[in-house]
């Protein structure tokens, strides 16, 4: 046999059968070029059930909670992006050993990418090295906060971390609050306030707790609609157990949590979302005031750094309306963020973080503060519940499962006298294992240099005169293009206000990696553009819009006809209306040699592992841009990308439906996006000393697009 990266017992997921789902454990056993399982432990030359060739096209689906005769599994699958039908589904009762099985199969990937030769034609022959592991176990303990630098020298040389994040993408009109700390850390672009802690000022401490106020107004909440608040705290227990705490909806949350009378499950998404039925306990003047209950979408991921985010947004649906004797409160965000900390006297730490931002609705919402801070208190104090029911319990040691929760759907709710429920439905296995028709988590790529960014304070100064006299060498000359020869369906105005419209972006806003970047992990100012944006398209469809560049008269025909080189990228959103969003870069030439020429003519394997983008979001609600954030990220291993290489242009079709995370985030931007600035700088990421310091391919800046503005396109025949 050959040298075994990993192996083990996992769950064989199965498909539905005969009505009923069917799981089995199996042996699976990685190696380096090759995944396979068996019935038992293998002895001598025993055959496998089923095996799969890893290689740099493969890719790690995370499909999150599935229900299995009454237990929850974490479900992984693994495919080959050119077969996407022959693939392995495994599954784990531990969330543990699924994120280790993730981690060591994405290495065993990356290992194959990173064997490309620097022209990225052609595979080099591949050994897998232990000293190249992902250097870190599924411990909430191995990392003191998620921001720390890496020390080990073989994770420092890694030109890319993936990011071990066992969840799915936020649903459409979920946010993200967590993002607010690692975006203002990430220093992508100093200038924005937009990260910044001076947004918060801490309200009070109580039970052991720091409460947090935000200190933004904005003008599009009703006046009933609170503030957002967090409480802060910190909690002797595995993020592990208080994920499994948080996530419950039974009894047990009677124990810690205050603010809590009823919940249920009304509908399971997928297996990282639901849909919640959740009734309040807030003890204000019940005589007068009536009580508050909640209909909202809970999603949940785990990061990297060990981690957990879970996020609440009211959503309306059909199977949950008003209850009689309640008034339906509106969540307009909220969620907990768990985080790891520095074990202290052999006891494990955690970080949480409670942040809700509630319209109480009612006549008293909006004209009586006291009741609103009241409320408000009242659930925050659920993390100083977590805090002491950890502390006095002594029966820690069973393995952490996530509880089963019923489907309201599958009965009616009988309320009781008092708003009780009078009984329990039971838990439709088939219609839980029918969220499967909803699309998954393709693996998000996220770059590592983050954690390698140092303090504003540092950085200056940002280039060394040296650093400097290089990068103006490598500048090109200002490109003299005649500009008024193009045009899209979107308006270019320059104006700081204008609206449904783009502009293009200050390079300086973005920070990529400079010159000395392999020995010092230094970042730059990205500043002059290699190409000019010269016109961008917003088209809508009722399918998916493909090789736009067919479009009679594109900018990228305009600039063939004189001489020019274009790079298109097509940002395809999914949805009942399909939207594409077409950017036009252009050029004289391509420099021969250069790395983006490299990038332009290699195959799809190295410019899969190379096309890098940054986004940000300078204008919007704060909570919008916490969930976009400003992490590079490498598209083509995050989402599917198309690309065709024509005479005088390539195209690249960004199909952001091929990923839940970028499908979920869009699908937030889109739903406001009338409110939003967007700022988006594409690159080829640059790996070695030769191809520093990096080049931002072009910037755009989005501001405040209307659907209603994008136009069907007229597209020729292939």
């Amino acid at each position: 046999m050959s040298k075994v990266v990993y192996e083990g017992w996992m769950v064989r997921y199965g498909r539905r059968k005969i009505g009923r789902s069917y799981i089995h454990m199996r042996y699976f056993i990685l190696e380096p070029r090759l995944l396979a399982y068996y019935k038992k432990k293998p002895q001598d030359n025993q055959l496998p059930i089923k095996t799969m060739v890893i290689d740099g096209n493969c890719r790690v689906e995370d499909r999150g909670l599935k229900t299995q005769h009454g237990h929850m599994v974490y479900v992984l699958s693994i495919y080959n992006k050119k077969e996407k039908h022959h693939r392995i589904t495994m599954a784990a009762f531990n969330i543990q050993e699924a994120l280790m099985w993730k981690e060591k199969i994405e290495c065993v990937i990356d290992q194959h990418q990173e064997s490309l030769v620097p022209s990225g034609q052609q595979y080099v022959s591949f050994e897998y090295k232990p000293g190249m592991d992902v250097g870190r176990t599924a411990s909430s303990s191995d990392h003191e906060s998620p921001f720390s630098a890496l020390e080990d020298e073989d994770d420092a040389r890694r030109d890319l971390l993936r990011r071990t994040t066992i969840g799915n993408g936020p649903p459409e009109s979920i946010f993200d609050w967590t993002k607010e700390f690692d975006a203002e850390l990430s220093n992508q672009n100093s200038s924005n306030q937009a990260f910044s802690r001076k947004h918060w000022r801490l309200l009070q401490c109580q039970n052991g707790l720091r409460i947090f106020e935000e200190l933004l107004e904005v003008d599009y909440l009703p006046r009933s609609c609170s503030r957002a608040m967090k409480a802060v705290g910190v909690v002797e227990a595995t993020c592990e157990e208080i994920f499994e705490l948080v996530m419950s909806m039974d009894g047990t949350r009677y124990e810690w949590d205050c603010s809590f009378q009823y919940g249920r499950l009304v509908e399971e998404v997928d297996g990282h979302t639901a849909i919640l039925y959740h009734r309040l306990l807030l003890d204000w003047f019940p005589m007068v005031v009536w009580p508050r209950d909640l209909c909202y979408v809970r999603y949940w991921r785990r990061n990297d750094d060990g981690s957990y985010v879970v996020l609440f947004r009211s959503r309306e649906h059909e199977n949950c309306g008003p209850q009689p004797g309640f008034v339906r409160a509106h969540l307009e965000s909220g969620g907990f963020n768990i985080a790891p900390l520095k074990p202290r006297n052999g006891r494990p730490r955690t970080q949480v973080q409670h942040l809700i931002q509630i319209d109480l609705k009612g006549w008293g919402a909006g004209y009586l503060p006291a009741f609103q801070q009241h409320c408000l208190l009242q659930m925050l104090n659920s993390v100083s519940g977590l805090r002491e029911w950890f502390s006095q319990t002594d029966d820690r040691g069973q393995p952490i499962r996530i509880p089963v929760m019923v489907n309201m759907a599958s009965s009616s709710l009988a309320l009781g006298k008092g708003g009780k429920p009078q009984h329990k439905s039971s838990l439709s296995i088939d219609q839980t294992n029918g969220a499967s028709r909803n699309s998954v988590l393709m693996d998000e790529d996220s770059d590592d240099d983050d954690e390698f960014q140092l303090a504003e304070s540092e950085q200056e100064p940002e280039m060394s005169k040296q650093e400097t006299d290089a990068k103006k060498t490598e500048e090109e000359p200002a490109l003299d293009i005649d500009l008024s020869c193009f045009s899209g369906n979107l308006r270019h105005d320059d104006n700081e206000n204008a609206r449904n419209c783009w502009r293009i972006s200050d390079g300086n806003n973005f920070k990529v990696r400079g010159k000395s970047f392999c020995d010092d992990k230094r970042k730059i100012p990205a500043g002059k553009h290699l190409m000019d944006l010269v016109a961008v398209d917003w088209f809508k469809d009722t399918k998916r819009i493909d090789h736009v560049v067919r479009r009679k008269g594109c900018a990228a025909q305009v600039a063939a006809e004189k001489g020019l080189f274009s790079m298109v990228v097509n940002v395809q959103v999914p949805g009942s209306t399909h939207y594409s969003m077409v950017f036009y870069f252009v050029t004289k030439e391509l420099v021969p040699g250069s790395l983006f020429q490299r990038f332009v003519d290699g195959d799809d394997e190295f410019r899969n592992s190379r096309l890098k983008l940054i986004p940000l979001v300078p204008k919007g609600s704060w909570i919008v841009r916490q969930s976009v954030g400003s992490t590079p990220c490498l598209l083509g291993k995050a989402v599917d990308c198309n690309y065709i290489r024509g005479p005088t242009y390539l195209e690249i079709d960004v199909d952001i439906g091929s990923s839940t995370v970028a499908n979920g985030v869009l699908g937030l931007v889109i739903g406001v996006i009338t409110s939003l600035v967007v700022e988006m700088a594409f690159l080829v990421q640059a790996n070695t000393a030769e191809e520093l310091p990096e080049r931002l391919i072009g910037a755009v800046r989005v501001s405040h697009i209307e659907l209603s503005s994008a136009i069907v396109p007229n597209l020729d025949s292939e």
